[in-house]
């Protein structure tokens, strides 16, 4: 099932089925296109623009030509092969990279140039490699090693923005949701901005507080100046929206951030779902073609497959769950660990004992809601349902307050294999109220499940 996650930075990697990942801008001195052209406003030679390269934040390349950024990147260090700086740029920009085309296999480019920069200056000068390693940890999936690395740019410079939000990041991935919440408030004490206040708000989500994070959402779009900016964070406000079955709001935000990003595939997704939600088929087809071919990641690889296989395209679906397998093997083979990915994908359509393997791995690792939901269904598609059911019940117990659409179904799935049917139609009943369309299969089942328990009473 599709789970909604929030969107990282544009210089970071977070992990989830909703993601673009995820997208932000800050402010910034220099434009990203006379790096990508090689002159400057004054029609300096083409030989003057890597001499800047060096100290044009990631940020802004990935406003303007990332690639073409990065080829001017690599030209400068090759001259200047001792700037510490600019090899730290160089891999913030590959963990770029592969956000936006998917491409795991960029990894451990970035890898290299951190510790390429580390090497050439120490850390305790060197945050801005301290913070990329830290973003690089929780693109991987290693929010450990995310939370041990930003808190040593941090110690290393206390007002990090990249190091600051990375650690929001990986402590809402490792199910501390008290600690990402002061986390957050620290963040938006020193580094107060859009990469905070957006991260601000999905933790009042995780809390329950639905009414908060899309006041302080609303706050941020409000003082959104950049194209970017915009898009970014009405991105955001069209997911909450979209988990709280509010289509047409949702649509409304979806369109001010392509008005204002026209290429941004989180937004291009999120349209895409809503239109299936509306019942327009075939433009909801068109849109999450386009998300899987620019950025084909498992969780847009299966909304793609559930939409085709609801519209009894199965033969489409089936390609789209067998490039899910594809991705998580290359994805593994670059240092990524793929397992909460595969547990769900494995789970709804796949290999039930691979799901089950891959949840357990991941729950020795992180116990998060989002980990104790993969681990709860990947046990009921084992017909493990008893033990199910207590991993259901503790991703409630995680996060009180909190609540997800494909959750209840979970939950209410397990729960009509116990037999207990008051409980499993309070749950079906409740996931399809919050958002009728959170899974285009998902919800088939549940209203097929809750027409069938309706028969039995």
């Amino acid at each position: 099932m599709f789970v909604r996650k929030p969107q990282p930075a544009r210089w970071d990697g977070w992990p989830g089925r909703w993601r673009t990942a995820a997208v932000m801008a800050v402010a910034l001195g220099l434009t990203a296109g006379s790096v990508a052209s090689g002159a400057d406003g004054d029609g300096a030679s083409p030989r003057a623009a890597p001499a800047l390269a060096a100290v044009v934040p990631v940020e802004k390349l990935a406003a303007g030509d990332l690639a073409q950024g990065i080829v001017t990147l690599q030209q400068h260090l090759k001259d200047q092969p001792r700037d510490a700086t600019g090899w730290a740029t160089l891999g913030a920009a590959y963990v770029e990279q592969a956000r936006t085309s998917g491409d795991p296999t960029r990894y451990p480019r970035a890898e290299k140039a951190f510790g390429r920069s580390l090497e050439l200056r120490p850390a305790a000068g060197n945050d801005a490699a301290l913070a990329g390693q830290a973003a690089l940890a929780a693109a991987r999936h290693d929010f450990d090693a995310a939370l041990s690395r930003a808190d040593r740019a941090l110690r290393a410079n206390p007002y990090s923005e990249r190091a600051l939000a990375t650690r929001v990041d990986a402590l809402v991935e490792l199910g501390r949701y008290d600690a990402a919440l002061d986390a957050a408030r620290l963040a938006d004490r020193r580094r107060p901005g859009i990469p905070v206040f957006t991260r601000y708000a999905y933790v009042l989500e995780l809390r329950g507080d639905v009414n908060g994070a899309r006041r302080v959402l609303l706050r941020a779009l409000d003082s959104a100046y950049t194209s970017a900016d915009v898009a970014y964070v009405a991105t955001a406000l069209g997911h909450l929206a979209w988990s709280r079955g509010r289509f047409t709001e949702s649509a409304g935000h979806y369109a001010t951030a392509l008005r204002a990003d026209p290429g941004l595939v989180a937004a291009r997704e999120g349209r895409g779902r809503v239109r299936a939600a509306l019942g327009d088929t075939k433009r909801a087809v068109s849109d999450l073609e386009e998300v899987v071919r620019r950025h084909p990641l498992p969780g847009q690889l299966a909304a793609l497959g559930e939409l085709y296989e609801a519209l009894g395209r199965r033969d489409r679906a089936e390609e789209q769950y067998a490039l899910i397998g594809t991705w998580s093997r290359l994805a593994r083979a670059n240092g990524v660990a793929t397992d909460l990915e595969s547990a769900l994908a494995e789970a709804d359509h796949g290999d039930a004992g691979e799901a089950l393997k891959a949840a357990r791995a991941e729950w020795s690792r992180r116990h998060s809601v989002h980990t104790a939901d993969a681990l709860a269904w990947a046990l009921h598609t084992n017909g493990k349902h008893a033990e199910a059911l207590t991993y259901a019940k503790k991703a409630a117990a995680l996060s009180p307050g909190y609540r997800d659409a494909s959750f209840l179904f979970h939950r209410g799935m397990i729960e009509r294999a116990l037999g207990d049917d008051a409980a499993a139609r309070r749950d079906l009943r409740t996931a399809l109220a919050l958002n009728p369309a959170f899974s285009a299969t998902g919800a088939r089942d549940a209203k097929a499940a809750l027409s069938a328990l309706q028969g039995e009473s």
